[in-house]
């Protein structure tokens, strides 16, 4: 279990995320929060490969000045359609064109992860995709007026509001969210065999 394996470590969210924190609270894990503020700039690598890299920079950022029992968990999402990444909303109207964009299709959501713990760095990702249901005009308006869909990927919040409009998702739901928990169960034993925990 998680939170046994890593009883031992002083772990360090490197996230401001309610959702990421809500999910590590789940797990029955202590944590503080040292969000690192680092630029995530958008460029021509693959999707993925650019969630990576924020996450990357954002655990290495957070470990410069991290002890020998800390543990630096950092995570980026990104929601794709058709190839583009559609970001956090800028205003009200970028979330309605989101929205708008969305509404009866498929999207992909990427979270990567990285753990820096004792020098090592490991990094993976998970990706899910999502189906939106129709969304009128009217749902679109009241959903941007609820303030919800301006400080997430893609203008939703698939564990709040957002979840009314999600008519299928494949992959894992928790990684819709910010954090696909398995694959960081995954990354943690990873560290486990290499010894390193």
């Amino acid at each position: 279990m998680l939170h046994k394996i890593l009883e031992p470590y002083n772990i360090i969210l490197a996230s401001a995320s309610p959702r990421r924190a809500e999910l590590l609270k789940l797990l029955g894990l202590e944590y503080t929060v040292r969000v690192s503020n680092v630029d995530e700039p958008e460029n021509d690598d693959e999707p993925a490969q650019q969630a990576i890299r924020h996450a990357m920079n954002k655990a290495v950022a957070i470990s410069l000045n991290s002890g020998e029992r800390d543990m630096v968990i950092a995570a980026d999402t990104i929601v794709v359609l058709d190839g583009r990444i559609l970001g956090k909303p800028e205003h009200e109207d970028m979330a309605a064109h989101y929205l708008k964009q969305l509404s009866g299709r498929e999207h992909i959501v990427i979270t990567a992860i990285c753990v820096s713990v004792n020098n090592r760095l490991v990094c993976d990702h998970e990706q899910s995709r999502v189906r939106f249901a129709e969304l009128s005009d009217t749902e679109i308006t009241e959903y941007v007026a609820s303030k919800e869909p301006m400080d997430k990927a893609g203008a939703y919040g698939i564990q709040g509001l957002g979840s009314q409009f999600i008519s299928e998702i494949e992959g894992c739901y928790f990684n819709v969210m910010g954090f696909p928990i398995h694959k960081f169960y995954r990354l943690v034993n990873a560290l486990r065999q290499e010894g390193l925990l």
